[in-house]
């Protein structure tokens, strides 16, 4: 049995393998004319992987990523893809959200997608606006409750967060007490009203809210409160829970946004950080990761053969392993383009 990591790049997919967890290779390299913000793997079938193409679609490899398809091709669909969702209870529902802002749902695997128009009937997502002249306003990740699907959360990125309670035909929007640049959302898988997002920090510059990168949820987002303000930090992406020991979450912090990393010599000045109480305190990971602060990790992600066995992905290409949840790391024997995703699968 080998271990299989789907990397989203700025280059297409590359999925890599290992036979040990250390040593690993460039198996296929597929979708290279596109940027892949996300790919995601059916929970059935790890050879079966979607990707979130931002400006094409949503594409399917059902071989490891060695050929790819359009499902929808020739129909209506998403276009410039930025975030892509499996319903924890059926593979072949997927969500789509893309910029500038919209939800996309298929419920036959991507062969046919509908238009959540209902997002717009939220009155300040047409007022949303991005700081960046090359980047729209746009759907950063959509969270499905895994115990109630048809409750579903999307980021909007500098847009804070909308929350649906039927399946997509309302909304409401969550905005108290958080920051506004939502990146990443994740639900405690013991209590789903316990939420935990990572947010870019907009708003921490801007001295108007009330916590730094991190936020915590106990009553199904209808307030927050600031999470791991044991750090200045005030940006974050990545955020995951253990998944045989859901009071372990991890996260990457770094100083300032990107803009700012690219204009000094000490890059993101960036670390990892746990939390062994859900949120409650965090401690910095030191290790080789840790060290190499000039990039930010983007993802993690857990083997699913061994969950004490996790990987770190930087922006950067460089890719890191830990066989201790993530105790110490080591750095990985290969790299890959601009890294914005990673997903890992065993066959």
């Amino acid at each position: 049995m080998a271990s299989i990591l789907y990397l989203g790049t700025d280059e297409g997919v590359v999925t890599l393998k290992s036979e040990d967890g250390r040593s690993w290779k460039i198996e296929h390299h597929g979708l290279k004319d596109w940027q892949v913000p996300e790919v995601a793997v059916s929970p059935s079938a790890p050879n079966k992987v979607f990707a979130g193409t931002r400006g094409d679609g949503v594409w399917l490899s059902e071989d490891f990523g060695a050929t790819w398809s359009k499902p929808c091709y020739g129909k209506r669909g998403p276009g410039k893809v930025r975030c892509l969702t499996i319903d924890p209870r059926d593979p072949n529902t997927l969500y789509a959200g893309t910029e500038p802002i919209d939800v996309f749902i298929s419920r036959d695997g991507a062969k046919n997608w509908k238009r959540l128009d209902s997002v717009w009937n939220i009155p300040s997502v047409s007022t949303v606006t991005y700081p960046v002249a090359t980047v729209e306003p746009h759907v950063r990740d959509i969270t499905i409750d895994p115990k109630e699907p048809n409750t579903i959360y999307v980021a909007l990125q500098v847009g804070y967060m909308i929350k649906t309670k039927d399946g997509g035909a309302t909304w409401e929007l969550l905005n108290k007490n958080l920051d506004c640049d939502v990146h990443t959302i994740v639900l405690h898988p013991e209590d789903s009203n316990k939420i935990f997002i990572a947010t870019g920090g907009h708003d921490c510059r801007a001295g108007k809210a009330p916590g730094r990168a991190l936020y915590f949820s106990s009553d199904g987002g209808e307030n927050w409160a600031p999470m791991a303000a044991e750090f200045k930090e005030e940006y974050s992406v990545p955020l995951t829970i253990h998944p045989k020991r859901p009071n372990v979450i991890y996260s990457a912090v770094a100083n300032g946004q990107p803009g700012q990393w690219r204009k000094r010599a000490s890059g993101a000045e960036a670390f990892l950080i746990q939390s062994m109480d859900a949120g409650k305190s965090w401690k910095k990971l030191d290790g080789e990761v840790s060290r190499a602060n000039q990039s930010f990790v983007e993802a993690f992600a857990f083997d699913p053969a061994n969950f004490d066995h996790m990987y770190a992905a930087q922006q950067n290409g460089d890719l890191f392993g830990s066989e201790d949840s993530g105790s110490s790391w080591f750095k990985l024997n290969v790299k890959a383009p601009h890294v914005s995703d990673m997903k890992a699968a065993h066959a």
